[in-house]
């Protein structure tokens, strides 16, 4: 049983992104300890599929259509939840999008978009739950980064800076809400096995860049939520995994001048051989 699981007896989790990738992986985990779960996507084929498995899992699934870019349908269904559950004990701020392209090719209406999920979506996640967690005393907010606020490489501007902005969000309110008994944790992972390449805008060229690189993770989205959740239960503020994506925000702290054309060289050698290859 995981920690969380005891140390919140009565198991109400709110996640966005619930019906694909990691927040699918959430859910399911949290399932199979009996919790009830508010699932929020956009997409209402997948969330029905997904609540089916949460159900046939043991979890007692809440399905919810939300655009988290929307701070007016989020609040309606943050709302909803704490009604339908009476309270919240984990919330995971998930939803997100992975893109990319050189700085200057990529409208800033593509940056709006990107910001209004990775950024806003997390932000108006706390606005709506924070107060709800500190009327109760308790709760814990699970927020999902990247590693790729570590390693900024280039031609991801704005995938970088939203994440970077979601471990920023995450390392003030660990501060804030301390005393209030309610924990944040900051998940920074690598690439691994989901379905993002289905959002990108950046291009074909992106598209293809990305889904090499998740092929060749070797991480499944089951594996990193399991370790997720273990390492919540610990109370660990930065939750970064796997293992080389740790040491790599070690180099970045002792030698960031050294580690900033490292990781350009080595990203635009990766990017250039995933581009050669033939579809």
């Amino acid at each position: 049983m995981y920690a969380l699981s005891q140390k919140y007896p009565h198991k109400r989790a709110f996640i966005t992104g619930a019906a694909s990738g990691l927040g699918k992986s959430f859910a399911l985990e949290l399932a199979a300890e009996g919790w009830t779960i508010g699932m929020a996507d956009n997409n209402p084929q997948t969330l029905v599929e997904v609540k089916d498995l949460v159900t046939k899992a043991g979890g007692k699934p809440i399905t919810y259509l939300l655009d988290v870019a929307d701070k007016d349908q989020y609040k309606e269904v943050a709302d909803r939840f704490l009604f339908d559950a009476e309270g919240i004990d984990l919330l995971f701020n998930n939803a997100g999008v992975g893109d990319g392209s050189e700085f200057e090719t990529y409208s800033l209406e593509n940056y709006e978009w990107m910001v209004s999920i990775n950024q806003m979506g997390v932000l108006y996640g706390c606005w709506y739950f924070i107060p709800a967690m500190k009327k109760q005393g308790y709760g814990h907010i699970l927020n999902t980064a990247s590693a790729a606020a570590i390693s900024c490489a280039p031609t991801m501007a704005g995938y970088n800076m939203t994440k970077a902005a979601v471990v920023a969000i995450s390392e003030t309110l660990y501060s804030e809400l301390y005393d209030f008994g309610i924990h944040v944790s900051c998940i920074q992972p690598t690439y691994f096995k989901t379905n993002i390449a289905q959002s990108v805008r950046g291009g074909a060229a992106t598209k293809k860049i990305t889904q090499t690189f998740i092929e060749r993770s070797g991480l499944e989205a089951n594996e990193v939520a399991k370790e997720i959740l273990i390492r919540a239960g610990n109370k660990e503020l930065y939750i970064i995994l796997p293992k080389a994506a740790r040491t790599m925000w070690k180099l970045k702290r002792l030698a960031p001048t050294w580690f900033r054309l490292k990781v350009k060289d080595q990203f635009m050698n990766a990017m250039n051989k995933a581009l050669s290859r033939k579809s």
